[in-house]
């Protein structure tokens, strides 16, 4: 007879975090005592158990604020991830021994991919988060369990809907530039837009709103700014 296992579910989320000086994702530190460099806890995405009683999209939403005291944050389902082998390298086996009950028990995971202004959020670590971070996105190291495939997903995700469902805006500042946009786009699609073509297409978009007002406290000659209003799409 094969094997039987009990089963666990958990949501991870993946949170971008966009400001001027580039794309980072928040990262947490597990807390730990350990000093062996064996079982030192790693960083890794904010994740934990879903309850009984919830959905899952309820269960990212609190996984999030219990870890990173983050909330009201953009999160979408991206995909689940259930490898049977997710948990397998000893550091990361000693950690969870020391935070669950069951640590040994099958976990499939739910990942959440989440999407901020950093000027709106500051993130605070909690629960079994000993520090939390945003990381350049390009600079990110091994994470523990298989949190770097989530990642690498989670972009390529992001990639993909970037222009389809108008998610750069949760990036953005409620007021921002032309020039903001497009530099979000370059860095997320890693790739050069022509400024002329790129203006022209967005001034189509009916939910791309002109202000009447311009940047204040720059150094060079203030920019007109717009707004994202959804309900003209």
């Amino acid at each position: 007879m094969p094997a039987t296992q009990s089963l666990h579910l958990s949501v991870d989320c993946v949170v971008f975090g966009y400001n001027d000086s580039g794309l980072k994702v928040l990262l947490i530190n597990q807390k730990g005592l350990s000093t062996s460099p064996e079982t030192t806890p790693r960083s890794q995405l904010p994740g934990d158990l879903i309850l009984m009683n919830e959905g899952l999209d309820q269960a990212a939403q609190r996984v999030l604020f219990e870890l990173t005291q983050l909330e009201g944050v953009y999160l979408k389902q991206f995909k689940a991830f259930g490898d049977p082998n997710r948990v397998k390298e000893l550091k990361d086996r000693a950690w969870l021994q020391s935070v669950r009950n069951l640590p040994d028990q099958r976990v499939v995971t739910v990942g959440y991919y989440g999407l901020v202004s950093l000027q709106d959020y500051e993130p605070r670590p909690s629960s079994f988060a000993g520090g939390v971070q945003w990381s350049e996105l390009n600079e990110v190291g091994p994470l523990a369990f298989d949190h770097n495939s989530i990642l690498d997903e989670a972009f390529e995700t992001l990639q993909e809907q970037l222009e389809s469902q108008h998610i750069s805006f949760e990036l953005l500042p409620k007021k921002f530039t032309l020039t903001q946009l497009q530099a979000l786009y370059e860095i997320v699609l890693d790739k050069k837009l022509d400024k002329r073509n790129f203006r022209k297409n967005v001034k189509k978009m009916s939910h791309v709103v002109p202000l009447d007002e311009k940047q204040t406290g720059v150094m060079h000659k203030p920019a007109q700014l717009f707004s994202y209003e959804p309900q003209k799409d």
